[in-house]
């Protein structure tokens, strides 16, 4: 069965093209650059949502042949737990591609990644990001993730990767393994703003698994965010740490980290430090729902 498939919604649209197999989309790209098209990719495990096609978006704006994949990969889960829960949605996932104008999708499956095995794959040191804050709370999540986006780079070829600052430490992870991996100086990494909903909860492929009633306060882990950034000028943070701290616990989280780190290092800081750009970091667990955000203190 050919592993090429052809979507057209509407004669305005082009055809977008979807691949399950490495043999077909390398010489359908090489095609394209030899035509002189820059490549742009959006790595993704599905389960989109408007922050995803805000990537696209980004991708097709800047004039660049747009590829996106979907790739649930078992590799960055440490809680096996969480993989079985992990949304599959994959119909709406491939309508929204198409609406956002994307250009072609590599759609794998595991063996087609990992014929040999994930053990056969190229794994990468990321040295101190492994070790604080997401590195700390998941241990072997950032092997996995650099894994997969080394594995996905090296089959796409990109100029261009487009990532959410919502993982905020996963980008920083992909910036050093672009200065890891053989022809990595070749490809930027482009890092776009986080898409929010109305009451300022990031936008997450977990956010459906919450109910109506955690729906209704999760929006509160921004409200802290907003409180760290806006008590810079002459806040103590151990003191407005302590606050988001209580009214997460109030409100039902329970606070895994509330941080404050240099935005180029990640180096966590016990104050506010003007001479360093900072970012504020947040992750609570509402039920069994695990939420991430932050914010750039600029």
């Amino acid at each position: 069965m050919n592993s090429n498939l052809y979507f057209a919604p509407s004669a305005s649209i082009l055809p977008m093209v979807i691949f399950k197999k490495i043999q077909d989309i390398q010489p359908y790209l090489s095609a394209q650059k030899a035509a002189g098209r820059g490549i742009g990719f959006v790595p993704t495990m599905g389960a989109l949502h408007a922050g995803h096609r805000s990537l696209v978006e980004k991708s097709c704006a800047e004039g660049l042949f747009t590829v996106a994949s979907i790739f649930i990969n078992p590799t960055q889960f440490n809680d096996k737990e969480d993989l079985a829960k992990y949304p599959v949605t994959t119909e709406a996932d491939i309508a929204m591609l198409i609406e956002a104008g994307c250009d072609a999708l590599f759609l794998p499956g595991v063996e087609e990644m990992y014929p040999g095995g994930s053990d056969t794959v190229q794994t990468y040191d990321f040295g101190y990001l492994e070790t604080v804050l997401e590195g700390a709370q998941r241990p072997g999540h950032f092997k996995g993730v650099g894994q997969v986006v080394g594995r996905l780079l090296d089959i796409v070829r990109p100029g261009r990767i487009f990532m959410g600052q919502k993982d905020y430490q996963q980008c920083m992870v992909i910036k050093s393994l672009l200065q890891q991996m053989p022809g990595g100086d070749k490809v930027e990494m482009v890092m776009c703003p986080i898409v929010r909903e109305a009451d300022g909860l990031a936008m997450s492929s977990r956010n459906r698994r919450l109910t109506e009633p955690q729906r209704a306060i999760a929006g509160t882990i921004y409200q802290c965010l907003v409180s760290i950034q806006g008590k810079k000028g002459n806040g103590n943070f151990a003191v407005v740490k302590k606050e988001c701290e209580d009214l997460l616990s109030d409100k039902g989280f329970i606070p895994e980290y509330v941080a404050l780190a240099n935005a180029d290092t990640l180096a966590l800081l016990d104050d506010y430090n003007d001479s360093a750009p900072m970012v504020a970091l947040i992750a609570a667990r509402l039920g069994n729902v695990r939420l991430i955000d932050n914010i750039l203190l600029t």
